[in-house]
């Protein structure tokens, strides 16, 4: 019984941080971006197409074949369109926006497992994510 009473304080704090965080004026603006993206499909066209392009790309190197001057070109020229297209340099920004806080949050509950306790600042700034993290610091 005492899990399920944790578990209710642990998911009421979790709900209290998600509102926090949708509170933020700067959540705002990630979210008016993503849905500047989701509402042109011009747009939305224009990135699968070069996802596509490029995972073929990938696919053909990862089999050992050489790509063409012209096939890394016309990705190259792709690419630049869309990232100056302001929705999508928007939509863009708004992903790595919201991987930095979601990095954030995850950062600080796996250093809390870690240590056991609340972590203070200075305990991030050793270069490392964690014992087995993987992440090569």
């Amino acid at each position: 019984m005492e899990t399920t009473t944790a578990d209710s304080i642990i998911l009421q704090k979790t709900r209290e941080l998600c509102q926090t965080i949708l509170d933020q004026p700067e959540f705002q603006t990630i979210r008016q971006q993503i849905d500047s993206f989701m509402a042109n499909d011009e747009v939305k066209l224009q990135y699968q197409l070069l996802s596509e392009r490029g995972e073929y790309l990938r696919h053909k190197q990862h089999q050992g074949l050489a790509l063409s001057d012209e096939e890394i070109g016309d990705f190259e020229t792709q690419r630049e369109q869309f990232v100056n297209n302001p929705v999508a340099r928007g939509f863009l920004d708004a992903q790595q926006e919201m991987h930095k806080v979601q990095e954030s949050v995850g950062q600080y509950v796996n250093k809390t497992f870690e240590l056991g306790r609340l972590p203070n600042p200075e305990d991030f700034d050793s270069g490392s994510c964690g014992h087995g993290c993987g992440c090569q610091h």
